[in-house]
């Protein structure tokens, strides 16, 4: 932290993290409540392995508690005139995602619903400023601006495949939320290595959601996030824009669920099935499925994230960067395709 800053400060970013905290706390515990009464629960079965009924709404108290936590940073002092109008982009945005996630919670909507609901979402935060237009090149210490015709789609593409991303993550207890929850720390550190002290609010209000919904889903789960995934995904992809398009640095720290994504898709447009259609094919479940215990593969996963965005933090060269990437997307899809193998010589053990 910069020793220059005030009291005041240190005592807002209390503030924030303690109140995202504390309500996630609370609205998650009346969320079990209000699942529990209008019968909106995951049944055993399926590519979920859980004992008894649990809950399914576990979006429902996080964008609340986000948007107070937000809320009571409004006045403080900004440098960038676009800042306010960023943060009700992201506000706003997050507020759709998370009306979507609850409609696919309730009413199971189709994956073409889900994606216009995404798209939508991501189009408000492009209305209010939220986009990619600035890239630093990993080659030079240029920086490459790219005009609305790229700008857009490739904006689009990055938010909804976040929040994609975040969402078939959340297959076991606590690995979605908990590697959320690292990321959004790697972004608060690095937006106060950069002075960007008024927009490091958010990613600890994501941090404080994230912790807050934790106690609730590892160990013996009480409740699942069905939609509020959508909410934590389309939350990292705004705030890695909003930080100064620190696009890359997010990157890096979700790449491993990233490459499982590419190779899931990759997988079964092979097999001819869309791309929406869930299976156990993620990394997460081959890796249950060969038998090991759920609480490893989690917290592998935190490991891994954690390696990542300490290498975010502390790695300057965009090249050793773009090195590291390449590498860890070679290492997991070797991984895949070897654990895929073994998978279909299990399923016919005679050819």
């Amino acid at each position: 932290m910069d020793p220059t800053l005030g009291t005041q400060y240190y005592l807002a970013l209390a503030l924030v993290f303690g109140l995202a905290l504390s309500l996630t706390l609370l609205f998650t515990w009346g969320a079990i409540r209000v699942g529990k009464r209008c019968n909106l629960v995951a049944m055993p079965g399926g590519r979920r392995m859980h004992r008894g009924m649990v809950v399914r709404i576990g979006g429902l108290g996080l964008y609340p508690a986000f948007l107070a936590a937000s809320l009571v940073t409004w006045g403080f002092p900004r440098i960038d005139p676009l800042e306010l109008t960023r943060l009700t982009g992201v506000l706003l945005s997050l507020g759709v995602v998370w009306v979507v996630g609850l409609l696919d919670d309730r009413l199971r909507l189709s994956p073409w619903a889900q994606g216009m609901g995404l798209i939508l979402a991501s189009l408000i935060a492009v209305a209010f400023k939220v986009f990619i237009e600035l890239f630093n090149s990993p080659f030079s210490n240029s920086q490459i601006k790219v005009d609305w015709y790229i700008m857009l789609p490739l904006t689009l593409f990055w938010l909804v495949g976040m929040s994609n991303t975040v969402n078939w993550l959340d297959g076991l207890d606590g690995l979605a939320a908990g590697v959320t929850a690292i990321a959004a720390l790697a972004l608060f550190v690095h937006m106060i290595r950069l002075t960007q002290y008024s927009v490091a609010f958010l990613p600890l209000a994501l941090l404080g959601c994230c912790l807050g919904f934790l106690p609730y889903n590892l160990g013996r789960p009480r409740i699942f996030l069905g939609g509020g995934a959508y909410v934590l995904g389309h939350a990292l992809g705004v705030l890695s824009i909003v930080a100064g398009a620190k696009v890359a640095t997010a990157l890096l720290v979700v790449w491993v669920p990233i490459v499982d994504v590419a190779w899931q898709i990759y997988s079964r447009w092979r097999r001819g099935q869309p791309a929406g259609v869930g299976d156990r094919g993620h990394l997460h479940y081959r890796l249950q499925d060969l038998g090991w215990p759920q609480r490893r593969i989690v917290f592998l996963y935190y490991v891994i994230t954690a390696a990542l965005g300490t290498a975010a933090l502390l790695v300057s060269s965009r090249l050793l960067k773009l090195g590291i990437l390449a590498i860890v997307a070679l290492t997991i899809s070797v991984g895949l395709a070897l654990l895929s193998r073994a998978a279909n010589q299990n399923l016919n053990p005679g050819d």
